[in-house]
């Protein structure tokens, strides 16, 4: 055996990295902050990436019309009833674009979620052209006292698929961001999304080599789904045979080929999404929860006898300086 996480898991997961980081079990709260994005507001354009649709993985107490104190202790209250044995949290900035305002009002809101006693750390999603020097440097600030994780929303590192599903930015701003964040020793997640329209096995596992030679601290996997009201799931009854709409065991397959060739010093959150049924076009797996998914996955890892990293090996870089 070569790897060498604890609890046998073959895999570097974020559950033991938060047990081992802070001695026990930490919980992730969503909020809803009320930011915008560049890709809505008509600073890059109005409609968002196509496949955009927040209300599908907001949580239910999630509303901008509420203050974060006040989602954050209905957030406590709607956990309790499944994770009992966290009593620490780290609140997570989710929808939209976290960092997308000015540092003052970017303090306001942050000093608010961290004012509460049981939050010790913030968890902040964003996109890699919503950061400025002058935010890392106030972030970095708050990182000595509190933890802090900035997560961006790369999800291909193919220009040409950032093009067609209207990201609005390149591969290139997103390596300027996660260098500029890890430089900061600002915990640097980032997001990936496995189908995106025209994307081949080959380039998506291409990723995990140009993904492996970053200073990415933590990972979250995305199968793609095709969400209801976005102008994805409109191009996909149109050119259904432009997307890689993973089953069941197809994804299982392939997410371990990509761990595989992964970086074992970086942290796996998540291996797949889950959205509301409600939601859904295509793209789920039934009534398959996260958990349920994982522990196929981490079954199949054990019978293939592989493990993160295993077929791993430092290359030169592929992304431009």
């Amino acid at each position: 055996m070569e790897y060498t996480w604890k609890h046998n898991r073959r895999f570097n997961a974020y559950s033991n990295y938060c047990v081992e980081h802070f001695g026990e079990r930490i919980q992730k709260l969503s909020v809803n902050a009320g930011f915008s994005c560049p890709n809505r507001d008509g600073t890059l354009g109005t409609t968002g990436c196509i496949y955009c649709n927040n209300n599908a993985f907001n949580p239910s107490y999630c509303s901008p019309e509420k203050s974060i104190t006040q989602q954050i202790e209905e957030g406590i209250e709607f956990h309790k009833v499944r994770y009992r044995r966290a009593s620490k949290y780290i609140v997570y900035f989710q929808a939209f674009s976290n960092t997308y305002g000015s540092l003052e009002i970017l303090k306001e809101k942050y000093s608010e979620a961290l004012s509460r006693p049981e939050v010790i750390g913030l968890s902040i999603g964003t996109r890699p052209d919503c950061i400025t020097g002058e935010i890392l440097d106030y972030l970095a600030e708050l990182n000595k006292k509190y933890f802090i994780s900035i997560e961006y929303g790369v999800e291909s590192c193919n220009n040409n698929t950032l093009e067609r599903i209207n990201r609005g930015h390149t591969f290139e701003q997103s390596v300027d961001a996660i260098k500029k964040t890890a430089a900061r020793n600002i915990h640097t997640g980032i997001h990936i999304i496995f189908g995106l329209p025209c994307e081949t096995k080959e380039e998506m596992l291409l990723q995990s080599r140009i993904i492996s030679d970053l200073p990415v601290s933590s990972i979250k996997f995305h199968q793609l789904q095709i969400i209801k009201d976005t102008p994805l799931a409109n191009d996909f009854v149109k050119h259904a045979n432009n997307y890689k709409i993973f089953t069941l065991n197809e994804y299982i397959d392939f997410i371990i080929d990509f761990t595989e060739r992964l970086n074992p010093s970086i942290i796996i959150e998540r291996f797949t999404a889950e959205v509301p049924p409600r939601f859904l076009v295509k793209g789920g797996f039934g009534l398959l929860r996260t958990d349920q998914l994982l522990q196929k996955i981490e079954k199949s890892m054990e019978e293939r006898d592989t493990w993160q990293g295993r077929l791993y090996k430092k290359n030169k870089l592929l992304w431009k300086e």
